[in-house]
């Protein structure tokens, strides 16, 4: 059977205050449609259409990809007027299963349930109970059975103390759903073209109406401000701390932790307060990570102990710390950074698609950058690798147990044999052969009788 996700995104979001379409606003990292394209990608959909409106090229170009088609919706008259405009691609059969892009946390589960329960013969509307309904379309019941759904605005005072909603969120068999849609008028409160209007005209049919219940408010919560979009923050991060602890985790405040992609970790994982982890994070058994790190598309080694203020940024390539490795703090670590097992990088130091092998170090306020570090190496303070001439990158190569001094400039392309010792303060721009001492740097002059310039008052 045919299964159509129908994602309605066309409005403005005026409350959100922003010249950004309100369903690229982002939460976690990804925007809010994004959110509900990811949870719907397993479904086996026949096909997704957007529904875009306000700022369409904006977010058809922020979202597209393989099996996403999109629909616009000019002007913006209502929730049914937006399934008028799709309703000629939906086929005879099958189900469509409508969501809203605003509404990011809707979960596979609820939607798996809708689906199934609709079975391309049910109008199924996904409900939940709110302690304050206002707002939100009352959700009308003989028995168990569903008789309507009523907006607030055209609600009587007695309708308004059901505290039943509807959510938004439906599935209905792709035939009638067209049929209904195009028997839709404007006449109510707002002008607009209901989509709700759709259960009396499946209850006059004789088609059975649905209401699954959830009591997880989090994922029916839509964003129509930056407040709710905050509000909806902390309670996704939330439950990812939660899962975290749950899996033996210990982060040291949950309400001060922040996952904008996925993290997967080993036993015995500390994370101090105010980190943030990006795209795809991986740490090895018994790391630490000390507070306010930003973490984003690296693997860590078991027992590799990240200090505070150090900010990891793999971009595509990567950032790969060994084990036993001790970083930062204030340390920086960039794409194609491989550092093996007990490298140690301290206080602003910079590193950028180098390896440094096992127990490389550079402790304070250097640069390594396309850079190839033996093991044992020791980088002096001060100490940078002169990677580019003004039009292309050149590769500095430095052999195991060599010494660099401090505040040197190595001019790439250089190569630094094994063993060999450079002298603080020198620019080396030419080979150093394994075993040697080099030194390049002017002679010291000392000027007896100098006087220092004074002011001209």
């Amino acid at each position: 059977m045919s299964l159509n996700i129908v994602i309605m995104a066309a409005g403005k979001g005026t409350r959100m205050k922003s010249a950004l379409p309100k369903v690229l606003h982002k939460l976690a990292g990804r925007s809010l449609l994004q959110h509900v394209l990811d949870t719907t990608a397993d479904l086996g959909a026949t096909q997704r259409v957007v529904i875009t409106g306000h700022g369409a090229e904006t977010v058809e170009n922020a979202v597209a990809g393989p099996g996403i088609a999109f629909i616009r919706q000019m002007p913006q008259l209502g929730t049914g007027h937006a399934i008028q405009q799709v309703a000629p691609i939906l086929p005879d059969s099958g189900s469509t299963l409508i969501l809203s892009g605003d509404t990011p946390l809707i979960s596979a589960t609820s939607t798996r349930q809708l689906v199934e329960a609709c079975d391309g013969k049910n109008l199924v509307l996904l409900t939940i109970a709110y302690s304050d309904p206002t707002g939100y379309g009352r959700i009308i019941r003989q028995g168990d059975a569903v008789q309507a759904i009523v907006e607030h605005k055209d609600a009587s005072l007695e309708q308004r103390q059901i505290r039943e909603c509807y959510t938004g969120i439906m599935a209905a068999p792709s035939a009638s759903l067209k049929r209904w849609v195009g028997q839709l008028n404007n006449q109510n409160a707002q002008g607009e073209y209901y989509l709700t209007d759709i259960v009396a005209m499946a209850l006059a049919e004789g088609v059975p109406i649905i209401g699954i219940k959830t009591s997880n408010e989090t994922e029916v919560l839509g964003v129509n401000s930056p407040l709710q979009l905050a509000d909806l923050e902390r309670r996704f991060q939330r439950s990812q701390a939660i899962s975290l602890m749950e899996a033996g985790v210990r982060l040291a405040d949950p309400a001060r932790f922040d996952l904008r992609g996925s993290l997967s970790c080993g036993q015995d994982v500390e994370i101090d307060v105010n980190c943030v982890f990006e795209g795809q994070v991986s740490l090895g058994d018994g790391v630490r990570i000390g507070a306010n790190c930003v973490i984003r598309n690296a693997s860590i080694g078991a027992g590799a102990r990240i200090h505070e203020f150090t900010h990891i940024d793999g971009e595509a390539q990567g950032v790969k710390v060994g084990a036993g490795a001790l970083i930062g703090p204030f340390a920086r670590l960039r794409p194609g950074a491989d550092l093996g097992d007990e490298v140690h990088i301290g206080n602003f130091v910079e590193v950028k698609n180098s390896t440094m092998a096992k127990g490389a170090k550079a402790n304070h306020l250097a640069y390594l950058g396309d850079a190839t570090i033996g093991e044992r190496v020791n980088y002096g303070a001060g100490s940078i690798t002169a990677n580019y001439d003004g039009a292309n990158k050149h590769r500095t190569e430095i052999g195991a147990d060599v010494h660099i001094g401090s505040n040197c400039v190595l001019i790439a392309p250089v190569v630094i044999g094994a063993g060999a010792t450079v002298g603080g303060g020198s620019t080396i721009s030419k080979n150093v052969a394994a075993g040697e001492l080099s030194v390049a740097r002017g002679k010291q002059v000392a000027i007896a009788g100098w006087t220092r310039p004074v002011k001209k008052r």
